[in-house]
């Protein structure tokens, strides 16, 4: 009754002017202006978080070089290449929700691209890189535009059918050397600059290449189109009816893809300075959805991991363990899909939660 009574009084002073009543309502507008500020506060802390934790991986890997002998930095480069193909990968997967096994096929043609470009044009690296990107990209749209009309298993089926046909013309085809693929391709260079030699040199191209291919997919994804690109994912008929085009958003995604692995490829021809159709097979086109699957499709950064992880066991750790790495890929596959749902990815998840729980609990004890 007390209550109500007040109530009461200040309304009564609220509508004759009273100059108090202001300052009394306004702890009615500090909740709101905390509750805005308490989201971005929330929203910004994991934020800040994830972009600590990025320039730490970004630095350690810029300083692998310096402590570690050529092969595994070499290794290393070969990894990031791997990683560009498979975020092109997730991007159709994970994003979009159009599990593909074609992607090798643009991987494969930004490779050639990279060689032929090299060895009768120029050996800067740049050049090399953004010829890849507009020939994946080309690539993409003329074989993409029937496949994004499909989905599901057809669309997988169509993506394979483009990439076991895209293997087979590099196979046979003798201007780009057949099925003994393009050698001679000269050392990159940057700028004008010496040729890089060192293979230090080269994993700092390559990663400064992939870190910037990571950060444009990033951005796709954050946006309004990465937004319908989900919609689409999780509920096609219903962005029609919201009056979308699912259609020709799947077709600028898939070309984006393609794009992306010309990148890929091209970092790859630059390590290898060789490029056979076996870069462009299904085996590759295999491990890469694999490595979205392990690392955890959707999330970027984890099918980044994946790809690491499967190239390790497949060039580093097969030889140590009698040829058995594919044995291994599938245990780990089988392991994954039965106890990590979301794949590596979805340890940081439940970590995070674990952390929000007990930081909740401790807030409501104090």
């Amino acid at each position: 009754m007390n209550l109500k009574a007040v109530k009461a009084v200040k309304a009564v002073k609220a509508a004759e002017g009273d100059a108090s009543v202001p300052h009394d309502t306004t702890p009615v507008r500090e909740p709101l202006d905390a509750s805005g500020g308490g989201f971005g506060a929330g929203g910004g802390g994991p934020e800040r978080r994830r972009a600590v934790v990025a320039v730490a991986v970004v630095a350690l890997l810029a300083a692998a070089p310096l402590v570690l002998a050529p092969y595994p930095v070499s290794a290393m480069t070969r990894m990031l290449a791997f990683a560009v193909l498979v975020l092109g990968v997730d991007l159709l997967t994970g994003v979009t929700g159009l599990p593909t096994l074609g992607q090798a096929a643009y991987f494969g043609v930004g490779g050639y691209t990279a060689v032929l470009v090299g060895v009768h044009v120029t050996s800067d690296a740049m050049v090399q890189v953004l010829a890849a990107l507009v020939m994946g990209l080309l690539a993409a749209a003329v074989t993409g535009w029937v496949a994004v009309r499909a989905g599901g298993l057809v669309f997988l089926m169509l993506t394979l059918a483009i990439g076991e046909t895209v293997h087979q013309v590099a196979d046979s085809w003798s201007a780009v050397g057949g099925s003994n693929g393009l050698a001679g391709m000269p050392p990159i260079s940057l700028f004008g600059g010496s040729p890089l030699l060192v293979a230090g040199f080269v994993y700092w191209w390559a990663l400064a290449a992939a870190a910037l291919v990571f950060a444009v997919v990033a951005l796709v994804v954050r946006s309004p189109y990465g937004r319908t690109l989900r919609g689409i994912r999780d509920n096609d008929a219903r962005m029609r009816a919201l009056g979308y085009r699912p259609a020709l958003a799947r077709y600028g995604v898939f070309c984006l893809a393609g794009a992306v692995a010309g990148v890929g490829g091209a970092l790859w021809a630059q390590q290898a300075r060789f490029v056979s159709p076996g870069d462009m097979g299904f085996e590759v086109a295999a491990l890469a959805l694999l490595s979205v699957v392990i690392g955890g499709a959707g999330s970027l950064w984890g099918p980044c991991l994946g790809a690491a992880l499967v190239l390790l066991v497949r060039d580093n750790l097969s030889a140590s363990i009698g040829g058995h790495g594919p044995l291994v890929l599938g245990a780990v596959f089988v392991a994954v899909v039965f106890l990590l749902p979301r794949g590596l990815s979805g340890l940081t998840g439940a970590r995070l939660k674990v952390l929000g729980r007990a930081r909740r609990r401790k807030e409501n004890m104090s």
